[in-house]
């Protein structure tokens, strides 16, 4: 029995009760070419979706960071832009946010697409599959340029035994630039607990970042264009062409809660516009009704959602624009 009088044993315990937990908070950057899977992966470690996803290329045009909390860590996640050879001013921004992102972070993460290197197991090779390796390869220099290690995350192995991305794994891993490796499955979850660990047991000690409950690191005017603009290339993939992006100029939030959101579409053209709208409107109506119940779902309360479409033919090189999705137009 404790010799300590019965009120400071009660100091005791109310004072180990409050003493403060020692908890980890960084940023981790994702990066990779275009289409690797960067977003699903972010969306999937985060447990809600913060990045659009779609099946056409470089749908990520700038840094969208989602907040992981695993324990006592907290990992700040950086959806970056796919890493390839510019050729337009909008290519080098996105490029250049993809690499400021990964500069700033505590850990970066390599997400390397498998499906793109099946060549070694069936010796067969696409030009799209060429590109792909072209782009990681420049990834591979740049971070051998840099000094710095990233994490090799070989993405999509539902699609292929084990074994036979081994050699892969191997080929990769002696570049000398990879700190670990992880084999992993973004859109099915194979793998990416064992990544999230690590990942978070990495973080460096400090007080969080954001508060627990928040999901994303991101003005809900820029979230709600980014569903429409996700909506547009789901629904327009094959007619649409890359240069188009979505504005939201007016945001209201009512006495009761529910939320008029108001967007402009920038087009290049003017047959563009005419194929936003569809025959009789009916594909810029679907594509609202898409939008909106992804709004309702993620602001948890009554959106109404007016679009518009506007020709613009400058609209790629335009500072305005550029600035309005945070990226650098000067670069």
């Amino acid at each position: 029995m404790s010799d300590k009088p019965e009120e400071y044993e009660k100091e005791d315990i109310e004072a180990s009760l409050q003493e403060p937990r020692e908890t980890r908070a960084g940023f981790v950057a994702v990066i990779g070419s275009p289409n690797a899977g960067k977003s699903t992966l972010v969306n999937r470690l985060v447990g809600a979706k913060v990045s659009i996803v779609t099946h056409k290329v470089q749908t990520t045009r700038f840094q969208v960071r989602g907040v992981m909390m695993r324990g006592d860590a907290q990992v700040v996640l950086v959806d970056t832009p796919g890493i390839f050879a510019p050729k337009h001013r909008l290519d080098r921004a996105m490029v250049k946010s993809a690499w400021d992102g990964a500069e700033g972070a505590d850990q970066i993460i390599h997400l390397v697409d498998a499906s793109s290197r099946s060549h070694k197991i069936d010796d067969k090779v696409t030009g799209a599959d060429k590109k792909t390796i072209i782009d990681d390869q420049r990834i591979i220099d740049d971070l051998k340029a840099s000094g710095r290690k990233a994490i090799l995350a070989l993405n999509k192995i539902d699609l292929f035994d084990r074994e036979d991305l081994i050699p892969i794994s191997k080929e990769l891993f002696n570049e000398g630039v990879y700190s670990d490796v992880f084999m992993i499955s973004g859109l099915r979850g194979g793998g990416v607990r064992q990544l999230a660990d690590h990942i978070a047991g990495n973080m460096p000690v400090g007080p969080f970042l954001f508060p627990e409950d928040q999901a994303a690191d991101m003005p809900s005017r820029l979230l709600a264009a980014e569903v429409t603009r996700e909506k547009l290339m789901l629904r327009l993939h094959e007619e649409l062409p890359y240069q188009m992006t979505v504005e939201t100029e007016n945001w209201e939030r009512f006495k009761d809660g529910s939320i008029r959101v108001d967007q402009i579409i920038y087009v290049a053209r003017e047959g563009h516009r005419k194929i936003v709208l569809g025959k009789g409107g009916r594909a810029i109506k679907d594509i609202g009704q898409q939008a909106r119940k992804d709004l309702q779902e993620i602001f948890e309360t009554p959106i109404h959602l007016f679009t518009r479409v506007k020709v613009s033919e400058k609209w790629a090189e335009s500072r305005e624009r550029f600035s309005a999705i945070g990226l650098d137009f000067d670069v």
